[in-house]
Parts: C-alpha cells; sequence; structure tokens
C-alpha cells in the first residue's frame, strides 16, 4: 500500500517507518499520534498521552480478541498488566480506557508500565530520518528537524513531548484516513504470521461501534419455526417459538467475527449471559447443532423457500441443496472438519470451554 505523494515532502521516508519492525510498538505510536493531531490540531503533543493512547488502541485486539503480538512484544504484557490493575472492562470503548488511564497517570505501579513504552519507539520511530546511535544524539537531531524528521523530541525530566514538524501537519491531517488505513494495513499483515491460523485478523483491530442486527437471520429461524415441526434449544432443550427466542454464535463472534448462517443457533434467552464468549463442549453439542442446521434446510427447501441469506452455506465448500441432500452422518462430517479446527485454534487462544 502506497503513501499520497507531496510535492515538498519525502514521503517515501515515511512509507519506511514500519520496515524490520519485530514488535508492535511503531504501529499503535503512529496511530496514537494521528488520533491526537487530528482531535486535537496542536503540534505539541505529550508522550504520555501518546502512550496512553497506545494502551488503549491495543486494548480491543488484546483483551477481546485475543490476539498474539508475538513473545518479544512488551505491549501485550503492558496492557495485560493494566487491565489487572485497573480493571477497566475488556470491551470498553477508547476513550473510556484513555480517560481512566489518564485519571491514574501518576500511580506509581501504572506509570512505571506506561513508562516502559517511552524507552525505545520514540526515538527508533524516526530512524528513517535519522539514523539511531543514542537516545540523546537523537533528540538533538531531532530539534534541528535533520532531514525534515515527522517529530522534534523535547526531554526534562517528567517533561516528555515531541513537537510535530509543521511541514508534515498538514499533510497528516489532509491524508488522515489513507495513513490510518496504511497503519492498520501493515499491522494486520504483521499480526496474521503471528496468528497463522486466526480467521479475520483485519476485523479485529478496531472495536466495532454496533454489531449488526441479525434481522435477516432471524426471519430464516422464524421461517423454519413456522414450517416444520417444532424445535428445541440445542443446550436447555427448551422448545422455542417464533420471535421469542435469541440466536446464539455458536463459536463466539469474537473468535470469527462473523454472522454467517452455518454458526448461528436459535436458543433460550437464558443462554446468552450463561455461555458468554465460551466454547460449547463440542462432544455435546456439536452433533445437536449438525442435526438442526441440516434439518432447518430440509424444512425450508421443501417448502419451495430460496432467502438469500442461504448462499451463507456455500462457504462450506456445498450448495444448500447439497448439503440437505447429505445423510445424517455426513452432513455431521461437514461440521467437524469446519468446527473442530476452529474450536481448538479458539482454545488455544484462551477461550474458554462451556457446558450448560
Amino acid at each position: 500500500m502506497s503513501l499520497p505523494q507531496s510535492d515538498t515532502l519525502k514521503t517515501e521516508k515515511l512509507g519506511k517507518v514500519f520496515t524490520h519492525t519485530t514488535a508492535t510498538y511503531k504501529f499503535f505510536w503512529f496511530l496514537s499520534i494521528l488520533q491526537i493531531l487530528v482531535k486535537r490540531n496542536n503540534l505539541r503533543i505529550s508522550v504520555w498521552d501518546i502512550v496512553i493512547r497506545m494502551v488503549a488502541n491495543a486494548w480491543y485486539p488484546i483483551h477481546y480478541f485475543r490476539l498474539s503480538f508475538g513473545k518479544s512484544d512488551s505491549l501485550f504484557d503492558i496492557v495485560t498488566i493494566l487491565h489487572k490493575i485497573t480493571q477497566i472492562p475488556i470491551d470498553a470503548n477508547k476513550e473510556t480506557i484513555v480517560g481512566m488511564l489518564k485519571e491514574r497517570v501518576n500511580d506509581k505501579v501504572i506509570r512505571d508500565q506506561l513508562e516502559i513504552l517511552t524507552l525505545n519507539v520514540p526515538y527508533r520511530f524516526l530512524s528513517p530520518w535519522i539514523r539511531y546511535t543514542s537516545d540523546n544524539d537523537t533528540i538533538a537531531r531531532s530539534q534541528k528537524f535533520e532531514n525534515n524528521c515527522l517529530y522534534s523530541l523535547h526531554k526534562k525530566e517528567d517533561d516528555f513531548y515531541i513537537v510535530l514538524n509543521e511541514a508534515w501537519s498538514s499533510y497528516l491531517q489532509k491524508h488522515y484516513n489513507i495513513l490510518v488505513d496504511f497503519t492498520y494495513w501493515n499491522l494486520a499483515t504483521f499480526l496474521q504470521a503471528r496468528n497463522p491460523n486466526v480467521p479475520a485478523i483485519p476485523s479485529k483491530l478496531i472495536r466495532p461501534e454496533t454489531r449488526n442486527p441479525l434481522t435477516k437471520q432471524h426471519e430464516y429461524w422464524d421461517m423454519v419455526m413456522e414450517l416444520g415441526e417444532p424445535i428445541h434449544c440445542i443446550y436447555t432443550d427448551i422448545e422455542l417459538h417464533p420471535k421469542a427466542y435469541v440466536l446464539d454464535h455458536f463459536v463466539p463472534w469474537s473468535f470469527l467475527t462473523h454472522d454467517l448462517l452455518w454458526n448461528l443457533v436459535p436458543s433460550d434467552s437464558s443462554i446468552n449471559s450463561s455461555k458468554n464468549d465460551r466454547l460449547p463442549q463440542m462432544d455435546i453439542y456439536l452433533p445437536k447443532l449438525a442435526d438442526l442446521q441440516q434439518r432447518s434446510l430440509k424444512v425450508v427447501l421443501k417448502a419451495g423457500a430460496a432467502p438469500k441469506i442461504l448462499e451463507d452455506y456455500i462457504s462450506l465448500g456445498y450448495t444448500p441443496q447439497q448439503l440437505a441432500d447429505m445423510s445424517k452422518g455426513a452432513f455431521r462430517t461437514v461440521f467437524e472438519k469446519v468446527f473442530n479446527p476452529l474450536n481448538q485454534i479458539a482454545l488455544n487462544m484462551g477461550f474458554e470451554t462451556w457446558k450448560y
């Protein structure tokens, strides 16, 4: 992914900031600078504000989606420790996290963790412009904006801040969205290599503001209940009725991040709070899921209905009709080949197992 060109700036240097990156610090450092600049439009930015926002930006992919940042990445450990200290909810939004950490930034144990993030990345991020030799050398050379570098560094006891190069300021603001996408694209590539079996890495970097309402999925299961025999919750065995049930993501949404029909199952309303983001015990519930899913397809297709949402099943490698025509054993095998590997990967990431 290339950056917008400039008549006055050497944008190729900015394009190299993530070259030879071995940890996530630079991604979250740059992302946080961009966010603060656009929010405040002030060239002077406290390093403490930047590292707090780094933690906030990394919070969701670490705590909610449980992504690995790699063994040599201290940011993962810092975010984990700060969660234990502050008890900020794992699904808190970014501004809530920033606000709560700012309130406690002078607590020694919290400040000690944040300080780790101030030790290297402010200096090393400037390496495309200033070859690193030492912190003091980088500070002195940055204050002359050597090679038209992105920012200068200023450090006096606890007063540690950067001043963005005015020559870069308008470029960063004008191309904010592209630069954010550039950062996330590089971060997703970096994390995919460290989470090779985890699906949908790009969708696990930002906390979604809203979740899809599952309207079409509810319409499908209402149709099944109205056309077919009674349906019972695969977890509680309670009989379910149209518009009087919840849809459960069999494998948690926080792992798959999709709402495809084959991973959704109508359930008793008590299940959501009980199961939460845990994995159902596969030997008990996967056969029940498979049987209910195949029965629903048979009911709908026999009635001559063909809602567009049936296309979700094509991602399993078969048409809805082929799945409906399979023997019960063959259909279960399809589901086992899909769900068992997903279950094992999720277990490896720390997802817990649940049984009603």
